[in-house]
């Protein structure tokens, strides 16, 4: 059924009619409020949207928050706290299933969604002769396909009313390759690609397409693979790499992570940044500090700049990039740290 008004009235045996408490995950947006759908909530940086867009002081936002399995939901309950029930409510939704989203759409009053934020994704990590081409696929299933149907079942909409706003988590790794995150990687590269292209032709419709481009994030899902790939043999890859994998890009990465790493929240912030924003941007780095290292892609249409770079910091300058990022650690305190939050 589509989601509408859910208080009933009912007549009791013992008195006057009275009122069912709201569902929760039926309750309609008011008049002025902006519908906004997020996908992938239950738990990292799509749980602190839909919180931070819900718990709004002028609650200028109708939060439909929305995840495969609905039995996961109690972190986000939790997180919304009174917000629940009356400016957020819960879906189901697999975006890797046509069936599901479409559903999931019908099920919002009149298909209407002001705002479409794409956060669902998955990681994968490890040299690639390890990765069967089905685990690839299901990667591409999520992160691209995933965003892919759910533009195609708002963006008809959108277009009828000519407005609307379509947010795609990406990452920094859709702008630049990061050795042994090669699927990932991909999968971003594609959708930067994708959304490009299709921002020129929303913006006849009056519809804004705004991707957000993290860096290291500090989440449990990031900590549990960072954890199990360590943990991981790479049977029928050769030695070298997986020493290579294991004793030089790991613990590079995690010296990176503890540096540079950012909280969901300041993703949060960025995110309802952007979403407010009267021109919002196409392209938005949350954090700055990343600026210089997209830089060097750009600098060199060769790409040999950004290449070599990367293979000696990572090969040749171990040591020193550890001191480096020890360096900067101490010197991006939390103060520090909330300035780097982007758009400014």
């Amino acid at each position: 059924p589509v989601i509408g008004r859910a208080a009933a009235t009912i007549r009791s045996a013992e008195g006057p009619p009275r009122k069912h408490s709201p569902d929760p995950d039926q309750i309609m947006a008011n008049s002025g409020q902006k519908v906004v759908l997020i996908t992938g909530c239950s738990s990292g940086i799509g749980l602190r949207i839909a919180v931070t867009l819900a718990r709004d002081e002028k609650k200028r936002y109708h939060v439909i928050a929305t995840m495969r399995d609905l039995k996961k939901k109690d972190k986000l309950v939790e997180a919304a706290g009174d917000a629940y029930g009356k400016t957020l409510m819960l879906l189901p939704l697999d975006v890797c299933s046509d069936e599901s989203v479409k559903q999931c759409i019908n099920n919002v009053k009149d298909r209407h969604i002001d705002i479409l934020i794409n956060n669902a994704g998955v990681g994968l990590l490890g040299p690639v002769e390890s990765i069967s081409i089905d685990e690839m696929k299901r990667v591409f299933e999520t992160n691209f396909f995933g965003v892919v149907r759910m533009i195609k079942e708002v963006m008809p909409d959108m277009k009828k009313r000519r407005s609307g706003h379509i947010v795609v988590m990406s990452s920094v790794m859709g702008l630049q390759g990061v050795v042994f995150n090669d699927v990932y990687t991909a999968s971003k590269f594609a959708m930067e690609g994708f959304c490009e292209s299709m921002a020129v032709q929303l913006m006849k419709f009056n519809i804004r397409l705004s991707m957000i481009e993290p860096g290291p994030v500090h989440t449990e899902f990031e900590t549990k693979m960072m954890e199990d790939v360590a943990k991981m043999e790479y049977p029928g890859v050769d030695a070298d790499t997986v020493r290579y994998f294991k004793d030089v890009y790991l613990p590079s990465s995690i010296d990176i992570f503890e540096a540079m790493g950012q909280m969901p929240d300041d993703i949060a912030k960025c995110t309802k940044k952007v979403i407010e924003s009267s021109s919002p941007r196409f392209r938005n780095l949350t954090n700055t500090l990343y600026t210089p290292i997209v830089a060097l892609k750009y600098a060199d249409e060769t790409g040999g700049l950004s290449v070599n770079t990367f293979y000696n910091l990572l090969f040749n300058f171990g040591p020193l990039m550890h001191i480096t990022m020890s360096i900067l650690k101490c010197l991006t305190c939390s103060c520090l740290r909330r300035r780097t939050i982007s758009p400014n």
